[in-house]
């Protein structure tokens, strides 16, 4: 409700004047260092200083590595070269030191080969000599000029690097134990050491070491140009040696950025961001790189003084080509360069600022792409490497494009998709061109118009087009033939001629592909849907997506599944966007588990469920949790001519007002099978507040005249509506009052009291708001923001399922800039993705599939919940699985990968979960199914999950496990809080589990768990029978028994054989008697086989594995 947070200023007022006041007095750098020996004279009055500079070809720590060390003295000099080296237990320890002297070639630039030579210890694996060798993090090798006294060169001196009259330093790379060679000792050890050092020699564990070299992405990112981008946050160096390093660079930083992109538009108004940092101020700090609408680069810093100062380039960054954008900083100094696929450099430009940055990168986030404060680029983001501590050359980054396959789809993907455009507009401009001389032909009159309005519309025959075109684009010139021109360029709904053409072609398919064995002709559909796609309409990006990811109706094609998916998300296809969100989150079908890429689409989406829902327009239905195993909600469903409506209609039109309430909710959601109708919704809102007086549908009533949601606003009567709604108690309607007060009046001391009223009656909407007020600085009597309490209203607010509050909450997770919220990517992509799936446009496509699947349109449905389970819906997923278990030929015959196994995995890894999915995950696991192997441990690991959920039959199967002869690890007992204590015996254990079975089921009936705590009890009084005593004296007392039962049955035989005998139980009774007999005794057979180790019978029916009791 609330304006957005301040946003950082941009002064591009001061880019060009910086831009020349800088190439003025723009001095080269010396470039990369040369490995030559030849000496170049300088004059002395020249006013060169003194400089060092180092390369080293192999930045590894090896022995006798080769160092070249560049230098120029001005004065006598001694040369001095430091190699310090931190490990776990000791930092900044000198390993290798050496120096020169030289006081003959003064202002002659000399270079000089070192070899290193560093302990053995460093550079070699243990032995039967090097018993030790030590796990190095990291080795900076210094380098400096002192001007000392040449004479005293042979004494003891402590030369200080930071007061040096030049200096300079490199990281080299240490290398694990493991992968470092064996010394070669020159000694011949005895056959037996020798023999039992080779025993041992490849134990040495490999442990990682830390670097500065950070890999901020590692996948290609669909960057569509939202508000949206992926939050990176750096924290500082476990190695103090390198942590120190950091701190001194705050202010003279030196670092390098270089990041692979596939740029398809310049910014579309200001700038567009493409790798800024964040401050926890929330304002723009150093580096802040954007695209401005020229296509030129923008890169703003911020001072030590504490201003800002930007540039700009003097090149413009290429559209629809890869290249890699290469930036360095070196105190005030920026280097850009932009390098192509073949890694040569296309442009160069260097930038001198007056004063250095400041630059602290563990002080607030980096963003790559958008955020709340800039629009991102619309492009691709490839690799993006970031060097936290080194200036490097474009030779020296290492950083490559390491998926070329799909990088290439990606560049022939727009190079055919531009030939599809060009002839869309090729043939509109023809066709236009035709009208307009046929127009100038004929007086225009009456007729005509009739002629043009009703009858055949304008058309191109005398093709410009070659055969072979013709015939490779058939369908989509027939589909030009039927389309109108004659409309302006832009439509209604903002979309152009091209992307008509493309939802033509969609929606011709989409029906083809619902009809009875319509996927059947998937084969023949990809052409025209890629067609569509390159038209713009990308939900046949997404439709190919899923084609080529499941093997639906053709074969499984990984690379083009990934590709259709990213061009999708960039086009900004809701489901495309959440299908990337959901792979990156679990990492799963060759996406990299990769948390902040997966929050950077949800979160895209998240932000679109908020404004979706106030728009009544477009294809929405509320998103419901229906599951097909789910008989009541099913019988639940209804359509407006169904039983269900037609009842709550009549109820409504009879004045009830809980009839009038559900009625409207159905309309204006599209609820419960209903197709949604704001306008219908809105007459029963009307209704019901003016007829009943229920406050609920007062305020509905009310909302909607403020909002003018399908009604004309009416601000008067809505206030008079609030009160009225307000006065009855409703917390909603005291919050609304608060928002009219805050909105209309601007009178905010008025919209805080009604807002705490509401607040302290749970309204999640009221903490919002207030949240707002205290965030944006105006809360009544309270000076200044409060971030802090504004995150404690909005996390109330989320927790009460406040849909802006939850996308706050998730972005102070993401972020990590309020103390109260430590930043975990996880809980912050739970909750964004939370959200996402509320959104209107992916119900609309599970209300298609339920529909088809209620009309047992089994094409459709499948077809629908593939769609709608690839984003990762969990009641989808199940959904899906069902039908391939309920249509096993259906899946067999249309998709190449094992749907039920597929979708009941998926459904297992989410965090909402049923219980019956552990279960059947928990039988395949038990029993192995189709190509997939046995594994016990998982199966307990499944059924314990399901126990967890307050499933009876988890603990059911848990307690089968056992009595197969099997134990349940340790950690699932710790799992299910089983104190392993107490219950350290099978018995016991079986006690416990049969007990939380019958604790979970329905016990006011006989159950199979009761019936297996009941037997199981009296098997464990058997057992304490037969190793007692008492068996002597219940030996006979039971033959007593049974002795006296056969008496009384042959007695009775006798009798009813005999004539005048009385009259006895009827034989139906008897039939009856018996055969609860036999059903007693069936019964407990088939207990008794039930714990018995007879797996061979179990298996023998893997429909009803370990479920039935």
């Amino acid at each position: 409700m609330g304006p957005p947070a301040e946003r950082p200023a941009v002064p591009r007022c001061r880019s060009r004047l910086l831009l020349v006041v800088f190439l003025t007095n723009f001095v080269p750098s010396f470039g990369k260092e040369t490995l030559r020996t030849t000496a170049v004279q300088f004059e002395p009055n020249m006013g060169y200083i003194d400089f060092i500079h180092l390369n080293i070809l192999e930045r590894k720590v090896l022995n006798n590595s080769e160092v070249s060390v560049q230098y120029l003295c001005s004065k006598p000099c001694i040369i001095n070269l430091e190699a310090v080296a931190s490990s776990e237990f000791r930092t900044g320890v000198p390993v290798y030191r050496r120096r020169w002297k030289d006081e003959k070639n003064l202002y002659v630039s000399r270079t000089r080969q070192v070899h290193l030579k560093f302990p053995s210890i460093m550079v070699y694996r243990d032995d039967y000599i090097i018993r030790n060798s030590i796990i190095v993090h990291s080795v900076i090798l210094y380098a400096w000029i002192s001007h000392k006294s040449v004479t005293s060169y042979d004494t003891e001196q402590n030369e200080d690097y930071q007061d040096a009259i030049a200096k300079n330093y490199t990281f080299l790379e240490a290398v694990p134990p493991f992968e470092r060679p064996f010394k070669d000792h020159k000694v011949c050890l005895q056959w037996g050491a020798d023999y039992l050092w080779m025993l041992q020699a490849n134990r040495i564990p490999q442990c990682p070491h830390e670097s500065d070299g950070v890999q901020i992405l590692n996948f290609i990112y669909a960057s569509s140009g939202e508000k949206t981008g992926i939050v990176k946050k750096f924290e500082q160096f476990e190695n103090r040696e390198l942590e120190t390093v950091r701190q001194h660079q705050i202010d003279y930083p030196m670092f390098t950025v270089s990041i692979w992109l596939y740029l398809l538009h310049n910014c579309e108004k200001d700038l567009c961001g493409i790798l800024y940092f964040i401050d926890p101020k929330e304002m723009y700090s150093t580096p802040a790189v954007f695209l401005n609408e020229e296509g030129y680069v923008h890169i703003q810093m911020h001072l030590m003084r504490g201003d800002d100062l930007a540039v700009k380039t003097s090149f413009s960054l290429p559209l629809k080509q890869w290249f890699r954008l290469d930036l360095s900083f070196k105190g005030g100094q920026i280097e850009v360069s932009s390098v192509g696929k073949n890694l040569k450099r296309h442009h160069h430009q260097s930038f001198i600022f007056r004063e250095d940055f400041y630059y602290d990168d563990t002080a607030g986030y980096f963003v790559l792409g958008g955020s709340g404060y800039v629009n991102g680029i619309e492009a691709f983001f490839g690799p993006v490497k970031y060097y936290r501590l080194s200036v490097l050359e474009t030779e020296q980054i290492s950083n490559t494009l390491h998926d070329k396959e799909t990088v290439e789809q990606i560049e022939l993907y727009y190079e055919r998709c531009m030939d599809i455009q060009e002839i869309v507009n090729e043939y509109r401009r023809v066709v236009k061109q035709g009208e307009k001389a046929q127009r100038n032909r004929f007086c225009e009159n009456y007729y005509l118009k009739l002629i043009h309005k009703y009858g055949e519309k304008s058309k191109c025959d005398a093709f410009m087009w070659g055969k072979e075109l013709r015939e490779k684009y058939h369908t989509l010139f027939k589909l030009l033939k039927e389309t109108d021109f004659s409309a302006p360029d832009v439509l209604e709904d903002g979309s152009d001629t091209v992307l008509e053409v493309g939802q033509r072609i969609f929606e011709k398919i989409s029906k083809g592909l619902s009809s009875t064995d319509g996927l059947s002709n998937m084969g023949s559909s990809v052409s025209l849907l890629v067609e569509s796609s390159c038209c713009g309409y990308h939900k046949a990006s997404y439709f190919l997506a899923v084609i080529f990811e499941t093997g639906l109706g053709v074969s499984v094609d990984r690379t083009k599944g990934l590709l259709y998916s990213l061009v999708g998300a960039q086009g900004n296809e809701r489901l495309a966007v959440m299908n990337l969100g959901y792979k990156h989150y679990q990492g799963i079908n060759n996406y990299p588990l990769d948390l902040e890429l997966s929050y950077a689409y949800y979160s895209n989406i998240a932000i679109k469920t908020s404004l979706d829902q106030h728009t009544i327009k477009g294809e929405q239905a509320f998103v419901e949790t229906i599951r097909l195993m789910d008989d009541e909600l099913l019988k639940a469903q209804t359509k407006e001519n169904g039983d269900v409506f037609m009842w709550l209609k009549h109820e409504a039109t009879r004045g009830n007002a809980a009839a009038q309430q559900r009625l409207a909710q159905m309309l204006f959601w599209g609820q419960q099978g209903v197709a949604k109708n704001p306008e219908a919704a809105i007459e029963w809102y009307a209704k019901g507040a003016i007829e009943t007086e229920d406050p609920v549908l007062i305020y509905d009533y009310a909302i909607v005249l403020f909002k003018g949601q399908g009604v004309k606003k009416n601000t008067k009567l809505a206030l008079e509506l609030m009160k009225k709604a307000a006065a009855k108690g409703l917390p909603q309607a005291v919050n609304g009052l608060g928002w009219y007060y805050h909105n209309f009046k601007r009178d905010y001391r008025k919209a805080a009291e009604h807002w705490l009223v509401a607040e302290e009656l749970g309204n999640p909407d009221a903490s919002y708001n207030l949240g707002v007020l205290y965030l944006d600085g105006i809360y009544p009597g309270v000076p200044g923001r409060n971030q802090t309490v504004a995150a404690h209203y909005f996390y109330k607010a989320a927790q009460g399922g406040h849909i802006e509050g939850t996308l706050r909450c998730s972005l102070y997770y993401i972020t990590g800039n309020m103390e109260d919220f430590p930043r975990d990517p996880e809980k912050a992509v739970i909750w964004a993705k939370h959200i996402a799936e509320k959104n209107g446009y992916l119900g609309h496509v599970i209300r298609k599939a339920l529909n088809a699947y209620l009309e047992l349109s089994w094409h459709e449905a499948l077809l629908h919940y593939i769609l709608a389970a690839e984003t990762g819906i969990e009641v989808s997923q199940s959904n899906l699985a069902h039908i391939c278990e309920e249509r096993p030929d259906l899946a067999r015959k249309y998709l190449a990968t094992d749907c039920v196994w597929r979708y009941y995995n998926f459904s297992v890894s989410q965090v909402n979960a049923p219980s019956f999915a552990y279960l059947k995950m928990g039988d395949f696991y038990y029993y192995g199914y189709q190509n997939q192997s046995k594994d016990l441990e998982l199966s307990m690991r499944m059924y314990a999950q399901a126990a967890l959920e307050g499933d009876s039959q988890g603990f059911f199967n848990l307690a089968l496990v056992i009595e197969e002869g099997n134990s349940i690890p340790s950690y699932i007992l710790d799992h299910l809080e089983i104190d392993q204590a107490l219950h350290s015996s099978s018995m016991s254990l079986l006690q416990e589990l049969y007990y939380r079975c019958w604790n979970n089921s329905n016990q006011e009936s006989i159950s199979p768990c009761s019936l297996a705590l009941l037997y199981f009890y009296m098997r464990v009084f058997w057992n304490n029978i037969l190793q007692s005593t008492l068996i002597y004296f219940m030996g006979p007392f039971l033959l007593s028994i049974l002795v006296a039962f056969a008496v009384t049955y042959f007695q009775s035989l006798s009798a009813h054989s005999s004539p005048g005998a009385r009259a006895e139980p009827s034989s139906d009774e008897l039939s009856s008697s018996g055969s609860s007999s036999e059903d007693a005794t069936r019964l407990i057979q088939q207990d008794e086989s039930t714990f018995s180790n007879d797996l061979a019978q179990q298996e023998s029916n893997p429909q009803n594995p370990l479920l039935t009791s």
